[in-house]
């Protein structure tokens, strides 16, 4: 699933589905915050990879799956495990704040502002309200796109 591509309505049930199956996973493996912490959602890298992952189990445990699918699906899980720790470590995020992930300025970029850790109170309503942001973004995306490739329009 490229993230950058999904329409409105297709990273609205992304999210949900990916969430679901996130939650799932922590509590089934007994993943610490330090894998998979509660702002997951906030941090670019943290999406792609659980992704990754959720893509990678629904192909080893679907239908038509190898009957040794499930153990390849382990083993890459000890390595994304790894990968998660290296991210999160990175990131910022932990249990009770979280701060936008620091990215390095190259030589010729404009200095970024560091973000302070936001306290974590209610993840579930941030999800939430992340989510809807998300899927108001893509719609102002589409909804500029129609609007500039109309006929009769100025980006026409």
């Amino acid at each position: 699933m490229n993230w950058n591509t999904l329409r409105p309505e297709e990273a609205e049930a992304a999210w949900a589905e990916l969430d679901a199956w996130v939650t799932w996973l922590r509590t089934a493996y007994g993943l610490s915050v330090l894998e998979v912490p509660p702002f997951w959602h906030r941090h670019d890298e943290l999406v792609w990879e659980l992704s990754a992952l959720h893509l990678h189990w629904l192909a080893c445990y679907g239908d038509g799956a190898a009957p040794s699918a499930p153990l390849q699906w382990h083993k890459d899980l000890r390595e994304a495990r790894i990968r998660l720790r290296e991210w999160v470590a990175a990131c910022g995020t932990q249990t009770t704040s979280d701060r936008p992930t620091l990215i390095a300025v190259w030589p010729g970029e404009p200095a970024r502002d560091v973000e302070p850790a936001h306290p974590i109170t209610d993840r579930d309503a941030d999800f939430r309200a992340m989510v809807l942001a998300d899927v108001h973004e893509r719609q102002a995306v589409l909804d500029t796109h129609r609007l500039t490739a109309a006929p009769g329009s100025a980006g026409a």
